[in-house]
């Protein structure tokens, strides 16, 4: 069953003046519509990218609650530098902390502010 219906539209795409077909046509051609799509997936693909970014960086600074030990990452947090320089703060002696075991290496609050 074919339709006579004739609609004067604008392309969301272009801009340009078209005869639609059919009511829900939104493109004046199938180029406009593949175009407009690939848009739709980038700027998609570009939300995404900021939202990640913006957890993270949520993520990566949280007030912390006044603790008397602190563990590295905890430590490089308030630094402000990475866990590596953290590590060779320690190694090297600038900074007293206590191993636990191999992956339970805590600092104290007090040795902490001493640094500077």
């Amino acid at each position: 069953m074919s339709s006579n219906i004739r609609i004067e539209k604008v392309c969301q795409y272009c801009g340009t003046n078209f005869i639609a077909k059919t009511t829900v046509t939104r493109y004046c051609s199938h180029t406009c519509n593949k175009k407009a799509y690939k848009l739709e997936q980038r700027n998609l693909k570009i939300s995404y990218a900021k939202q990640a970014i913006r957890s993270f960086e949520e993520r990566q600074y949280q007030p912390i609650n006044n603790p008397v030990y602190l563990t590295v990452k905890e430590a490089s947090a308030i630094l402000k530098c990475s866990a590596k320089m953290v590590y060779f703060l320690i190694n090297t002696g600038r900074l007293k902390a206590i191993n636990l075991s191999v992956r339970k290496t805590r600092i104290k609050l007090l040795d902490l502010a001493l640094i500077y």
